[in-house]
């Protein structure tokens, strides 16, 4: 068994104008996500979405940059993915966090980790996005944004 924990970050990286990056999982093709990522250690949430942020696409930016969306899902851990976890761990709880970009722009995405990138309206990327918690913070963006206008 693994000793990932079971606290974890979805970063939904968009632009004002409601565009959201989504990236292809290596493990699962097909299976498309925002930044996604458990934290490490004693890092705060805001620290593991920086380090997931720099990790899977390249993007350096600080805890302020980012928008905590006071949401957090407790879902079951695929049974596929269960050996990262300390034996008995059948449950993760997930952060989401915004980034709002000035535009859509090329990321570097880790090798090995991801396959793909695009960009997407954001209805398009929640009809993608394979997690359904994935899904609903994209059905979210419209909001956001009017919150933010």
């Amino acid at each position: 068994m693994g000793d990932k924990q079971p606290i974890s970050v979805l970063v939904v990286i968009h632009t004002a104008d409601g565009q959201a990056l989504l990236i292809e999982r290596a493990d699962k093709p097909g299976y498309w996500q925002s930044v996604t990522g458990s934290r490490e250690g004693e890092e705060t949430l805001a620290q593991t979405a920086c380090r997931e942020l720099a990790e899977e696409t390249g993007l350096q930016v600080e805890p302020a940059m980012l928008d905590d969306w006071g949401i957090c899902n407790r879902y079951e851990i695929y049974a596929h993915w269960r050996h990262r976890y300390p034996a008995g761990v059948t449950h993760n709880d997930e952060h989401v966090f915004g980034l709002c970009l000035p535009a859509p722009r090329p990321v570097r995405l880790a090798p090995g980790e991801h396959l793909a990138w695009q960009w997407l309206p954001w209805d398009q990327a929640a009809d993608k996005a394979f997690s359904p918690s994935n899904a609903e913070a994209l059905r979210l963006l419209p909001k956001r944004l009017a919150l933010s206008a």
